[in-house]
């Protein structure tokens, strides 16, 4: 097996458009060497880092959040197992805060669906006199509060109707 890949090549062994490969060799995220016909040339640990962004922009992690995961190692290696554990451990929190919020959505989405009128904050069924106008803007009932040390997302009490 080659030790060096053509950007064709690694599109087609990640599952990954060239022009994306492109863009996150742009980001920083990948590395490749030039031919000497000015091809680019991409190391087989390219795929295993690859898969890492596919996985990790999967979840919801931003692009700027995976390249500052990525910083820590030199852009031609892939991670290992350590470094996924490292760096999803870092994740963690991040990933359950959108964890409860989801979930919250998906428990209470269908209480307003229901009535059609979709203006929580200001629906006379849920919200009489817009009270939750005090407690700031937006969808009051379906905004998950920030965590607080200790504190566990999913063991938030629900809103009262």
């Amino acid at each position: 097996m080659p030790s060096m890949l053509t950007v064709g090549e690694v599109a087609r062994r990640s599952g990954v458009a060239v022009s994306a490969l492109h863009f996150y060799e742009a980001k920083g995220l990948i590395g490749s060497e030039r031919s000497v016909g000015n091809q680019r040339r991409y190391p087989r640990a390219v795929l295993r880092r690859v898969s890492f962004i596919r996985v990790a922009q999967r979840v919801g992690i931003s692009l700027s959040d995976i390249a500052a995961a990525l910083a820590g190692l030199p852009v031609t290696a892939a991670p290992g197992r350590e470094d996924w554990a490292h760096l999803s451990a870092a994740w963690r929190a991040d990933l359950d805060g959108r964890i409860a919020q989801l979930k919250k959505l998906r428990d209470t989405l269908d209480d307003c669906i229901g009535c059609g009128c979709l203006s929580i904050d200001r629906c006379r069924l849920r919200n009489p006199g817009d009270k939750l106008a005090a407690e700031g803007t937006g969808p009051r009932r379906l905004l998950v509060k920030p965590l607080v040390a200790g504190a566990h997302p999913a063991r938030e009490k629900p809103a009262k109707r």
